[in-house]
């Protein structure tokens, strides 16, 4: 079972001043990727619905951008631009993991086949948030939490975490009022249910006469 607990960050001046310059970095990689991703697609479309195959000649296909290509070039990355060498490189993988998943929306659709619109670029100032996919557990140290090349901010504990509960993520956030983090929780003592495949074996159908 999953859960989140959103927490209020007060962070010193430093620390604002650090985390809004990674927000705009991680903005400037998340247009970058996904316009690698839009032209990928494009070289690779057909315009045409039908040919014979006797008259038209197909081109042949291009490598399409993929989250390994894309996780392995941020090598280079770092090397033409240096200042991406002081974010956490798990967060850089998350941008392109939101990538992925904008772009999966808009031409596969969720696991219910409904899609999403085609993704937008970010705006300056509309990338509000970065993530943490991995967090060590005594993280939250008194009114301090720990976060990896940001240091210890203070965290404005409002309630405890629920004992037993294990620290999967953490989503820091920018919204109006301030700054926020928000962290997912899994319960391992509740077991996930994961469906079987459907098969004629465990299928039934059912008609209304």
């Amino acid at each position: 079972m999953r859960t989140a607990y959103q927490y209020r960050l007060r962070p010193t001046a430093s620390q604002v001043a650090l985390m809004g310059e990674w927000l705009e970095l991680l903005r400037r990689q998340y247009n970058y990727r996904l316009a690698e991703r839009f032209n990928g697609w494009e070289q690779n479309r057909c315009n045409s619905h039908a040919c014979p195959l006797t008259v038209c000649h197909l081109p042949v296909l291009k490598d399409k951008p993929t989250f390994d290509s894309q996780k392995r070039d941020l090598v280079n990355t770092k090397a033409l631009f240096p200042e991406y060498q002081a974010i956490h490189s798990q967060v850089l993988q998350n941008c392109l993991q939101r990538v992925q998943r904008a772009f999966d929306r808009w031409l596969k659709g969720d696991r219910n086949g409904k899609r999403a619109g085609r993704p937008r670029f970010k705006g300056v100032g509309r990338y509000r948030s970065f993530t943490f996919p991995q967090m060590k557990q005594d993280c939250i140290r008194g009114q301090f939490i720990h976060l990896p090349k940001v240091g210890p901010v203070k965290l404005v504990q409002h309630r405890p975490l629920p004992d037993g509960f294990v620290i999967k993520t953490a989503t820091v956030a920018r919204k109006a009022d301030g700054w926020y983090v928000t962290l997912s929780l899994q319960d391992p003592s509740v077991p996930e249910w994961s469906p079987d495949p459907p098969t004629w074996e465990n299928t039934m159908g059912i008609t209304w006469g």
